[in-house]
């Protein structure tokens, strides 16, 4: 039986191996190449940080990089308002076509990109809105919800509700009650639904390029266009840095949410 056990232990670890393997020696292979002092893709020849010194002194990247940013913020910070609001108000009150409604709200995250972007395409076209930077930001909202709502949802449906029945009964009124016991209770699965939705916001292509106009591109877009022509030191630098950006975020939401659960 022990030999059967360890002949299981280790076909399960050389499985993971190979996914990880999988999932993670391209991005490696991405990050290498970015010290890489030759232009010719797939030949080491050195070692070198001029490419991100080239980066850094790049304008029209940093102008992309503010965009982007700004996008994800404004976007983030507008979820939060309206994924925690209404995580609270199903997970408070029973209502008719309940799991119809949660099963709307999670349908943004569930539908392919490509049928999300071409969706806000049609209906952005139909109501006459010009593509930019207010599109991005209505679009982005939308899918950036779901990861909010879905936290939240959770963390409420383990919040004891006599708490808040034992602040009306002491006769605070329903907004003291959301701000000095809902509130708290909830706000690391907040942060950590602003953290998530704030990396998939931040990573996003498909979805922009179907809503994005003259002057309105974002970081991902600017990679995607520069991938046409080749890849570059630079993109593969760039690339790099943000493969740590979301990395940090998405660490540190699954540090709050650890802390969370515990």
């Amino acid at each position: 039986m022990q030999a059967v056990e360890k002949r299981k232990r280790r076909g399960r670890a050389v499985y993971i191996a190979i996914v990880l393997t999988f999932l993670y020696l391209p991005m490696l292979m991405v990050a290498l190449f970015s010290f890489n002092p030759s232009k010719t893709a797939g030949v080491m020849t050195g070692f070198t940080l001029e490419w991100y010194r080239e980066l850094f002194t790049d304008k029209e990247i940093a102008k992309t990089l503010a965009n982007s940013l700004k996008l994800a913020a404004l976007s983030v910070g507008t979820a939060a308002v309206i994924g925690t609001a209404g995580a609270v108000a199903l997970a408070r009150k029973r209502m008719r076509l309940q799991g119809m409604m949660e099963g709307m709200a999670m349908l943004p995250a569930m539908v392919p990109e490509v049928v999300l972007g071409m969706a806000f395409l049609a209906a952005f076209t139909f109501a006459g809105l010009r593509l930019g930077m207010l599109t991005l930001y209505i679009a982005h909202t939308t899918f950036c919800i779901p990861y909010i709502f879905v936290l939240v949802r959770s963390r409420l449906a383990s919040i004891d509700p006599q708490l808040e029945e034992a602040a009306r009964d002491l006769g605070a009124r329903p907004a003291r009650v959301f701000f000095d016991i809902t509130l708290p209770l909830a706000l690391p699965a907040i942060v950590a639904g602003m953290l998530m939705a704030f990396a998939m916001s931040l990573d996003d292509v498909v979805i922009s390029y179907f809503v994005t106009g003259p002057g309105a591109q974002t970081l991902p877009l600017k990679v995607y266009s520069s991938l046409k022509v080749g890849v570059t030191p630079e993109i593969n630098a760039l690339c790099t840095l943000t493969l740590g950006l979301v990395l940090i975020i998405v660490l540190i939401a699954q540090r709050i949410r650890g802390a969370k659960s515990s």
